[in-house]
């Protein structure tokens, strides 16, 4: 029997790993403005001129008052973010979009994920024998 050379495995190279940091890098900064960057909120020329702020007119009632007072608030700095509306609607096409790209994603993580593993195991343990399956 031959002795087995001790496995070692493949090296990537410095600026291998930097290209990749770069291109992740580049990715999470673009994931986290992309909302800002297609922003669909009211513009300056939209809004139309408030009330002054009281309690009465935010529709809180004494415990809230005393809870924004807490955290440093009067009405007229707790106005714009009682006064903001949170709408949580659904569109279907984006969902299906985003759930087409996610399994999209994991079909081809999946498919290069298995290709690397048989690579490993092939530089490992040598070629699959004719045949199919090893004894």
């Amino acid at each position: 029997m031959s002795k087995r050379q001790p496995y070692r495995p493949p090296v990537q190279r410095g600026f291998g790993q930097f290209v990749d940091s770069l291109v992740l890098l580049v990715l999470v900064a673009l994931s986290l403005l992309a909302p800002l960057l297609f922003n669909s909120g009211e513009s300056a020329a939209q809004k139309t001129p408030e009330a002054p702020a009281t309690w009465e007119s935010l529709q809180q009632n004494p415990t809230m008052q005393a809870q924004w007072q807490k955290l440093g608030f009067d009405a007229e700095q707790a106005a714009p973010i009682v006064r903001k509306k949170f709408h949580y609607e659904i569109e279907p096409l984006s969902l299906g979009i985003t759930v087409a790209v996610i399994v999209a994603y994991f079909f081809f993580v999946l498919r290069v994920s298995d290709r690397q593993y048989r690579e490993v195991i092939e530089e490992r343990f040598g070629p699959r024998p004719p045949g199919g399956r090893s004894q």
